[in-house]
């Protein structure tokens, strides 16, 4: 264990696992994030659980399956979360964010910290914000890091939990232009951004993808930039070795793959001002629920690990790693056992938005009110199968994952046997997680057309 171990935990928003250079992409710079990657326990297959943003946090913070019963809401005050139980035991806790939500409209997720900034700029205040960005450092993921440094600079003596989350490289994509011009030398400017549906349906084109993705990446870059910036500055405070540093995000994002720009389907998109939307039958597909997770761990040697682990499992580990006791309430459960060789890990993760019937209003993605069209899939991932299920009356999609990345294939008719016991899985799953009655009973029997 690493009693009196410092943490740091890094998040940033919508960040594709696809697009890191530690998971074999060799044409996105992410050298920062990478030279992380080669000194910590690397996740393969790591997997979100509750979507999205503020679903996700609430997982991150109490290490449960929180969208059985949670959504995107205020966290509940008689939650146990980690800030507050590291504040209990000794830790200078503090967080700082641009993303927005966390922290507007009470929703408290700065509960448990001692401290918590809000760095301003990324959501409905964009507009008056933004005006002031003149040079790189005024730009939010920036801002952010910067922030989050100069509070270390003041209490690196101490025992501390910095918990540091930017909503980049989260849309409108419009970082300097010249991160852009790494992968679009001819930059224009141009700034597109997702439709939220089908994108030839509303009238977007392949090129238009490729100016948003390039600025998409473009973002990933001075992520991952500002992301070096506070590496540096733990070294020169000689904290490497006396912290354990996480990187993470929530989910990723759809840019053409299954024909989808965005990470639901969302009508009218965007909402006027006290509109009530839609929310559509959304698959959740690997280019969402598959995400990156690398945790530096002083004195354990690096490697990667390719046993599947769920987003929540993070929260105890991190109590496990400093010798705190993990609360009985936690669901989720500890990596240790599995980093030290101990544990094979998951046989099954599952991914899903906050459970909720047909004709319900919900908050999503932007905190907006939408009403729901259809039973939202729920996903569940095995060693090579993934599972998009919904209810008994709709058709469920199988996809054997080795030999089908992309997840083209639909092989349920070949293969029931396999989402049968899937889907079984998935009920034995939602009971012991105590679930609703009311959310397993339209989940019972699966079908195939």
């Amino acid at each position: 264990m690493n009693e009196g171990m410092n943490i740091l935990l890094l998040v940033s928003d919508t960040f594709r696992r696809d697009h890191l250079g530690c998971y074999g992409n060799r044409e996105i710079k992410t050298p920062r994030l990478d030279w992380l990657a080669s000194r910590s326990i690397v996740f393969n297959r790591c997997y979100t659980c509750s979507f999205p943003t503020v679903p996700c946090r609430a997982d991150l913070f109490t290490g449960r399956w929180t969208f059985t019963y949670h959504g995107w809401q205020p966290l509940p005050l008689e939650e146990k979360v980690l800030a507050q139980i590291l504040s209990e035991n000794g830790y200078n806790t503090m967080g700082v964010a641009d993303t927005p939500f966390l922290v507007k409209d009470g929703f408290h997720y700065d509960r448990g910290f001692k401290d918590f900034i809000w760095v301003r700029g990324q959501g409905p205040e964009r507009r008056d914000i933004n005006y002031e960005r003149r040079y790189e450092c005024d730009y939010c993921a920036p801002s952010t890091m910067i922030t989050a440094a100069k509070w270390l600079q003041r209490h690196y003596k101490e025992k501390f939990f910095l918990y540091v989350d930017t909503w980049d490289p989260h849309e409108p994509w419009d970082p300097p232009a010249w991160f852009v011009e790494y992968y679009d030398p001819g930059y224009d400017g141009r700034i597109v951004g997702p439709c939220y549906w089908l994108y030839k349906e509303r009238g977007l084109s392949d090129e238009d993808l490729r100016v948003a993705h390039n600025c998409y990446c473009g973002e990933i870059t001075m992520v991952d930039k500002w992301i070096g910036y506070m590496l540096d500055q733990l070294d020169a405070l000689n904290l490497m070795e006396k912290t354990i540093i996480v990187f993470t995000t929530d989910h990723g994002f759809y840019f053409g793959e299954h024909g989808q720009f965005g990470k639901a389907m969302l009508t009218p998109w965007p909402l006027k001002p006290g509109q009530t939307g839609e929310v559509h039958r959304s698959p959740l597909y690997e280019e969402i629920s598959h995400i990156p997770l690398f945790v530096h761990i002083p004195g354990y040697k690096p490697k990667r690990l390719d046993s599947l682990v769920s987003l929540p499992d993070l929260m105890p580990t991190l109590l496990d790693l400093v010798g705190v006791d993990i609360p009985k309430e936690v669901q989720a459960r500890s990596m240790v056992p599995l980093i030290e060789g101990e544990d094979d890990g998951r046989d099954f993760t599952v991914t899903s938005f906050p459970l909720k019937e047909p004709g319900s209003i919900t908050r999503i993605v932007t905190g907006a009110q939408r009403k729901v069209m259809q039973y939202l899939p729920i996903t569940v991932t095995s060693e090579d199968w993934a599972l998009i299920y919904s209810t008994g009356d709709e058709p469920a999609e199988l996809y054997r994952l080795p030999s089908d990345p992309n997840q083209e294939r639909n092989v349920i008719d070949d293969h029931f046997d396999v989402a049968v016991d899937l889907h079984r899985k998935l009920l034995g799953f939602l009971s012991e997680a105590n679930t609703d009655p009311r959310h397993i009973e339209p989940r019972r029997k699966i079908s195939k057309n």
